[in-house]
């Protein structure tokens, strides 16, 4: 597929397969959103050097600092070995900080540094940049629709967590 024209000929192909029933699958079609929004997501935030998961650890330490890794792992659905992982990369660029727990020995709480502070600021503007983005294609309102439809299933059915989804 060097060539355009292959390339081409491979998307009309994929366009006229027959899916069956997959789009009509809410589970699919979650799914498949989700890998539209992410791609999206790394769009605004690839220069940046974030991936979702490591916005969304930031954004939990900046709004609750102190937490413990525990915490964190369990409120995103994290395994706590990865979630040791990405704080590994963080601290590594200087963003977040492990402070030892003075009641607990065994836990780190965690800080974001003065300069995941202001990273942060970059972050949450690109993110509302991105929401934008998404709400223009279906509107504000169909946006929170979908925020409510999305809820309702995680109320529903449990958060799921990291591993989860093959």
């Amino acid at each position: 597929m060097a060539n355009g024209k292959a390339a081409k000929v491979t998307e009309s192909a994929v366009e006229r397969l027959d899916l069956g029933e997959l789009p009509l699958l809410s589970g699919y079609m979650l799914r498949r959103a989700q890998f539209a929004a992410f791609n999206d997501f790394l769009r605004y935030f690839e220069h940046l050097g974030v991936r979702p998961v490591q916005y969304a650890v930031l954004t939990v330490i900046d709004r609750n600092p102190g937490l413990k890794q525990s915490q964190v792992s369990e409120a995103l659905g994290i395994k706590r070995a990865n979630l040791v992982a990405i704080l590994d990369a963080l601290e590594r660029r200087g963003l977040a900080r492990r402070e030892a727990v003075a009641t607990d020995r065994r836990s780190y709480a965690l800080r974001l540094t003065d300069k995941g502070a202001v990273l942060m600021k970059e972050l949450r503007a690109r993110s509302e940049a991105h929401e934008k983005r998404l709400a223009a294609t279906i509107g504000e309102d169909g946006r929170q629709q979908l925020l409510k439809l999305l809820h309702g299933v995680i109320d529903a059915v449990g958060p799921g967590s990291e591993g989860e989804d093959d």
